[in-house]
């Protein structure tokens, strides 16, 4: 009586095994994915915000140089090209202008209307108004 335990039978896992690990994964992922893709959208708000800031600091070193605020036809683009005015000292931004975290273009108007320049973000939708991530991010919020 040679009793060999069967190799095939004790290497890997079995198929149901799998299924059920494949399960607790699904579920897993079902359950912990969108809150993660939640904190992600709240981040790039988070993110156009501080990116807003940084633009309206660079605007009022614009202003100290040149005596005024960019105009709306310069826009932010004055801030990284000297647009032929006198007393420009820039670039006022390190790494050029940056796009919004939804990958579109800031907005600028001077005279703005919140305040005496503008500098906004229409959201993930890129659109004027919404909700949560689709909604207006400006500086005079």
């Amino acid at each position: 009586m040679n009793h060999r335990p069967n190799r095939r039978r004790s290497i890997g896992f079995t198929l149901v095994e799998l299924l059920v690990v494949l399960a607790i994964l699904g579920l897993l992922a079902g359950l912990v994915g969108p809150r993660v893709l939640s904190q992600l959208d709240g981040a790039k708000s988070k993110t156009a915000v501080v990116q807003i800031k940084d633009l309206e600091q660079a605007v009022e070193l614009f202003k100290l140089d040149v005596g005024r605020f960019p105009t709306s036809a310069e826009g932010l683009d004055a801030l990284v090209t000297n647009p032929g005015v006198n007393g420009w000292n820039g670039p006022y931004l390190r790494r050029g202008l940056p796009d919004d975290p939804w990958g579109n273009q800031y907005r600028y108007e001077s005279p703005g209307r919140n305040g005496e320049v503008d500098i906004f973000s229409y959201g993930s939708d890129n659109a004027p108004g919404g909700s949560g991530e689709a909604a207006d991010l400006g500086n005079w919020q």
